[in-house]
Order: C-alpha cells, then sequence, then structure tokens
C-alpha cells in the first residue's frame, strides 16, 4: 500500500517532469520545478501602470503549475512553502505564507489534483521562471482534529481553492 509520494498529471506526462527530491539527506523538504515557463509581472509595474487613487486588486499572485500531484494518508497535508533563496535573490513570495494540499486534492475532477505554487513578484523587473527551475518547496506533515469536531462532512468538489466554495461568508 502507498503511503506518500508523487506522481506526474496526464496532462505533462512525457514531457520531461521530475518529480520532487530532497535536496540533502536531512532536508525535510521535497524541490518542486516549474512545468513550464513562467512569468511573474513585477507588482511595481503593474502598480504604476494603474491610477495611484485606486486599490491594487491589479496585483494577483501567479500560479506556477509543477505538474505533480501528490498522495498521502488521511490524516496528512503537503505545505507548500518558498524556498529561502526566493525573497532574497529572485524577490518571489508565497503570499499566503504556505500552502495547503489536502488529501482529498489528489486525483479531484476539476485538475486531475495538480499543485500548483502562487508567486507574488516584489522585485522591479519582471521575472521569467525556466521549467525545471526549483520554485519551493513541499513538506509532508500530519495533522490532529479536536474532540467533538463536525467539520470535513463535505467532499471536494473541485480543485485549487475548491474549499472556499463550500463555504459562505468566508
Amino acid at each position: 500500500m502507498k503511503k506518500r509520494g508523487f506522481e506526474i498529471v496526464s496532462h505533462y506526462e512525457g514531457q520531461g517532469i521530475s518529480l520532487p527530491e530532497r535536496a540533502t539527506i536531512h532536508a525535510a523538504g521535497y524541490d518542486f520545478q516549474a512545468a513550464e515557463d513562467t512569468v511573474l509581472p513585477s507588482i511595481w509595474r503593474t502598480l504604476f501602470k494603474h491610477d495611484r487613487t485606486a486599490s491594487p486588486k491589479g496585483i494577483t499572485p501567479v500560479l506556477v503549475p509543477t505538474g505533480i500531484k501528490a498522495y498521502m494518508q488521511e490524516d496528512e497535508y503537503l505545505q507548500l512553502t518558498n524556498r529561502s533563496s526566493n525573497p532574497l535573490k529572485h524577490f518571489l513570495v508565497l503570499p499566503n505564507g504556505v500552502g495547503i494540499v489536502d488529501a482529498d486534492y489528489y486525483n479531484n475532477e476539476a485538475n486531475e489534483g495538480e499543485i500548483f505554487f502562487q508567486l507574488l513578484n516584489f522585485g522591479l523587473q519582471d521575472k521569467v521562471i525556466k521549467k525545471g527551475e526549483r520554485i519551493g518547496q513541499g513538506i509532508f506533515l500530519s495533522f490532529l482534529k479536536a474532540d467533538g469536531d463536525r467539520g470535513g462532512l463535505k467532499s471536494r468538489v473541485g480543485g485549487f481553492g475548491s474549499s472556499d466554495e463550500n463555504h459562505e461568508n468566508s
């Protein structure tokens, strides 16, 4: 029985996608690579193209595809984190701090469970991420449930961000 690991989503099979690997023997995180070239626009260039009195709603993170899906036990999740070199060397941040990939995201109907990294470029120039470039890390973690937990009674009905649609007033 498989416990946890990675697979390539069908859309990227045969396209030279590498499964995430740990860089060193004691590394906690599995390095994820970009599945295709992706341009991350500079937030500053975006801001200055707009009216300065307008809200910065034009600044949105870019979802960088990995071509990877993850399977795990039902009491585990995959935490997506930024690479420590990204802010310092490349001016890239994860705007949500960390990403959470739940066990039931695997093989969902909407996108087969493909993992994306949300990235925001706070550098002055647009940043091109090349296919195969390391963009983030994933760490498998266990979680606990509270006594009397009544949540989680619904089944996943979509892909990325689908649990937002399951809650009113979130």
